[in-house]
Parts: structure tokens; C-alpha cells; sequence
């Protein structure tokens, strides 16, 4: 008998409870033991030398206080999301932490399709027509350019 292809399913996390609802409802509605799930999270672009409002650079003390914060930001979500995997009995299923940086829509659809994915899964943050009008929608760009399905899960 001939084995399952390994499907690959992506899930945007982040700091928010709709990104943790969406990895939720993938795990009871998607996951199964032929499954990959890569857990992906978009780190914004680190400022190497930025100038702030006033014009001054920062010194070399305060990137690096920004980047440990960063990376434990990361670290933060990554171990969140992964305890809502065991919360939810998902234990046997091939995890994978795969970090980014940039602009969270132009990541998220060049790692999915870097790593072949066959689903994106992301939460949907709910803005109203204003706010999305002015932050733009990952979701939104996510569905329309990603390369593979992309599920947006609303949180009730």
C-alpha cells in the first residue's frame, strides 16, 4: 500500500488571540498524523542603524536590548502555540518553527511557497473597512497571492 504524501500546513502566528484561535481550530479541523505543521512568525525588519523621529542613531546598546527582546518575543509565541498543540492532544504531529523577517504579508506568501506548503492557515484580525483601508490586510493579501489554499479562520 502506498504511503501518504506528507501535507504541509502553514499557520501564521503572532502575538494576538485570533492567530492562537486560528492555530486552534486547524489542529481540530485539519491536522492528522500525515500532516507537517510549520508554525510561522514574521519578525519586523531590525533596525541596523535607524535614524528615530529626532534624528538620532541608535546606539549599538540599544539594537541589540531591541533584538533580545525580539527573539524572545519569538520564542514567546513559538512555545504559546506549541502548548496549544499539546493542549489539544496534537503531540504526534511533525512540528516545525520557522521564523521570518520582514513585511508579514510578503513573507508569509514567499514561505509558503519556499516550503511547498498545500494550506495556509491564518486568523483574521477583524479590523473594519477603515482601519484595514489604512494598515491593509495580510489576510486579505495573503489570499489573494499566496500560491497554495489559504484558510482565514475567524475568532467568534
Amino acid at each position: 500500500m502506498e504511503k501518504m504524501k506528507e501535507r504541509k500546513i502553514v499557520v501564521a502566528v503572532d502575538e494576538s488571540q485570533e492567530s492562537m484561535y486560528a492555530l486552534s481550530w486547524c489542529i481540530t479541523n485539519l491536522v492528522s498524523d500525515t500532516n507537517k505543521l510549520v508554525l510561522l512568525y514574521v519578525k519586523p525588519p531590525s533596525a541596523f542603524y535607524s535614524l528615530d523621529a529626532a534624528g538620532y542613531i541608535f546606539s549599538n546598546d540599544v539594537i541589540d536590548a531591541m533584538e533580545k527582546y525580539s527573539m524572545h518575543l519569538v520564542n514567546s509565541v513559538m512555545e504559546r502555540a506549541e502548548a496549544t498543540c499539546r493542549d489539544l492532544k496534537a503531540t504526534n504531529v511533525n512540528m516545525e518553527r520557522v521564523v521570518g523577517v520582514g513585511d508579514a504579508k510578503d513573507v508569509i506568501c514567499s514561505v509558503a511557497k519556499k516550503l511547498d506548503a498545500d494550506t495556509l492557515v491564518m486568523g483574521s484580525h477583524g479590523y473594519g473597512f477603515f482601519k484595514r483601508a489604512i494598515l491593509g490586510s495580510v489576510s486579505d493579501h495573503c489570499a489573494k497571492h499566496a500560491e497554495c489554499p489559504v484558510v482565514i479562520v475567524k475568532h467568534p
